[in-house]
């Protein structure tokens, strides 16, 4: 009986050892939708809009700290599948392939619908083209137009110069997919390393073109776009010979009239309640759908106005 005794006491002991190595919670989570911290990947492209999107939810839950990395689009999805970071800010939502993948993981992200966006085409303020269609752009990308004097005869015999903001982002990608159906660009499309490099290219160079997100120019109070606008000029754009140019305004993006639009989602990995759903929850609730329209873009959700009204 006393082995016994001896025995069940030292087995007992061990447990208490590791009981104190691990902490009293284990390896259970300690973050909350309010506190904590996370990991995020954004795309480039949306910066400046989550840069306050996060400053804003941080300042309502001083517990919460969310890090936040940016990076080209074809780099988010496998840092969320890695678990380097929780949740991923895209211009499109997952696939069918990508969604298997993850469950194969034994992962089921959600994915939540923020905004819809735009993708806006830029020329040096000294061109004197101010609209396409969408078949010249094609043409472009393809290398069919190389030079501008075949787009408009009055213009230059300029070589067109195309800058994307990186290899990988999403602008590249969606131009590729959405007006090539996946044909390669011609050899005079090339890429910087950020969307800000765009816009000083195109500054810079009187026969470029410039793709970049609207989000990059469209909040006019901020005194970086209000900056950014002077260097560059934003085209319209044509569905074809015979229609209305339309720039990438909120009113055309919302109606569809600007054709190089897109939606905005947030894929979340953490299916719990944490920092990582309670930050998306945020973004896709009033206020941070307000920062959205702020910005220039069109919330997924339309933010509502509480407004009384006295009968009497």
């Amino acid at each position: 009986m006393l082995k016994l005794n001896k025995n069940l006491l030292f087995l007992f002991a061990c447990l208490c050892l590791c009981y104190c190595a691990s902490g009293p919670a284990g390896n259970e989570p300690t973050d909350t939708p309010t506190s904590g911290t996370v990991s995020i990947v954004v795309d480039e492209s949306y910066q400046q809009l989550f840069d306050t999107e996060i400053y804003t939810f941080q300042s309502l839950y001083d517990k919460a700290h969310v890090n936040a990395k940016y990076l080209p689009e074809n780099e988010a999805l496998d840092r969320v599948l890695k678990d380097s970071c929780k949740v991923a800010v895209m211009c499109r939502d997952i696939t069918a392939a990508e969604r298997k993948q993850f469950e194969q993981a034994n992962i089921f992200p959600i994915s939540t619908k923020i905004a819809e966006d735009a993708i806006a085409i830029l020329v040096n303020p000294e061109n004197p083209d101010s609209t396409l269609t969408i078949e010249q752009v094609r043409a472009i990308l393809l290398g069919k137009d190389s030079l501008w004097s075949q787009v408009d005869s009055k213009l230059s015999k300029d070589r067109i110069d195309v800058v994307f903001d990186n290899a990988g982002s999403a602008n590249a990608r969606y131009m590729q997919d959405t007006l090539l159906g996946g044909s390669k660009f011609a050899k005079n499309v090339f890429a910087v390393k950020s969307n800000p490099e765009v816009i000083e290219y195109v500054s810079k160079n009187k026969n470029a073109i410039g793709i970049l997100s609207v989000n990059w120019i469209s909040d006019s109070d901020d005194p970086a776009t209000q900056n950014f606008l002077k260097q560059v000029k934003v085209l319209a754009i044509a569905k074809d010979s015979s229609a209305e140019a339309f720039k990438p305004y909120q009113a055309y993006i919302k109606t569809k009239d600007y054709p190089f639009t897109r939606s905005v989602y947030m894929i979340n990995r953490q299916t719990r309640a944490g920092l990582g759903m309670g930050f998306v929850s945020f973004v896709a609730s009033d206020k941070g759908q307000l920062i959205i329209l702020k910005a220039g873009l069109i919330p997924a959700i339309a933010p509502v106005r509480m407004v009384q009204i006295n009968t009497q």
